[in-house]
């Protein structure tokens, strides 16, 4: 008897799902879009726009319009900079990443001779203890990374040197945290 109820449920739920998707169909084939109206109507959109344009603050606006400042930034949202096409000439800013370098990374590249921007990520960097040893945790843009990298290729042993298998696997690991950052 519990089985035949429980099929009973499952063939009502189906056919309320169907029934559910075929009305969805229905409105969007006659043009209408669910969700949520906007707070800003098409009518104030082109008032809002145009305020944002002549230099009103999104905040200002909002208490204009009597509406959210998020209702505000949906309406002009492709006007932001992050948005706007003005820069295509000019290369994207690189952004700074953080990454672990391995100690004995470290002590290398403090022993050798930096450029300015390489010394400086050391510097700054943040010493993180880790058990016996520590890591550096470094922060700057993925091309000083990859510079840093190749300053530490010694450490990987070239002929007539004699090689520390720690550092090696020491650098292969900060290799391995570089090579991240290009996939």
């Amino acid at each position: 008897m519990v089985q035949t109820l429980a099929a009973a449920g499952e063939l009502q739920r189906d056919l309320q799902r169907e029934l559910t998707y075929d009305g969805l169909r229905a409105a969007e084939a006659k043009g209408n879009k669910g969700g949520r109206r906007p707070a800003v109507t098409a009518a104030t959109a082109a008032a809002v726009r145009a305020g944002y344009l002549g230099g009103r603050s999104i905040p200002g606006l909002a208490r204009g319009h009597h509406v959210s400042r998020g209702a505000i930034g949906t309406a002009v949202a492709d006007l932001m900079p992050e948005h706007t096409d003005d820069h295509q000439d000019t290369p994207a800013k690189k952004t700074a990443v953080t990454l672990d370098m391995p100690g004995k990374v470290a002590d290398f590249l403090r022993a050798a001779e930096l450029e300015p921007a390489e010394q400086d990520a050391l510097d700054q960097g943040v010493t993180v203890r880790r058990g016996q040893g520590y890591t550096l945790r470094v922060t700057v843009v993925p091309a000083v990374h990859r510079q840093l990298l190749a300053r530490c290729q010694p450490l990987d042993g070239t002929p007539g040197t004699s090689v520390v298998p720690s550092q090696r696997k020491a650098r292969r690991e900060y290799e391995n945290r570089v090579s991240a950052l290009l996939e």
